[in-house]
């Protein structure tokens, strides 16, 4: 007789969700944030990361824009309505970036200024470089 094989379990973290980006839209969003200096995409899980130079502020995922968010700017993310990124179709888990109003998107110097309060968040938030440690001689 053949032993019949147990299924094959789920990751622990959940079942991360198609975060897949049409290019129109990436096009379209990237041109919308041409006044953000230093603005550059990055594809990433089949979204797209959005970044100032060296700061990560943004993603595209589900042809949907969410900004980072802190206690600084996330009251106007909430009175839109918007909701915070979930990754995970089945965990409650969400991430400090909420989605960006319509609205907001096609207008371009509105998203800008959006987006630069959101560079502000990223940079702020961001751990700095462990230095070297030095070693006693």
């Amino acid at each position: 007789m053949t032993k019949k094989k147990a299924p094959a379990k789920s990751p622990a973290r959940g079942k991360l969700k198609s975060m897949r980006v049409t290019s129109g839209v990436r096009a379209f969003v990237l041109d919308q944030l041409a006044a953000v200096p230093g603005i550059r995409d990055r594809s990433m899980f089949g979204g797209v990361g959005l970044y100032a130079d060296d700061v990560f502020f943004g993603i595209l995922a589900s042809d949907i824009l969410y900004f980072k968010t802190d206690d600084t700017n996330r009251q106007d993310y909430e009175l839109a309505g918007s909701r915070p990124f979930k990754p995970y179709a089945d965990r409650a888990m969400t991430m400090p970036y909420y989605a960006v109003p319509i609205a907001i998107v096609e207008d371009a110097a509105t998203l800008a200024k959006w987006a630069k309060r959101a560079v502000a968040v990223a940079a702020a938030s961001k751990k700095p470089a462990r230095k070297p440690s030095k070693k006693k001689q």
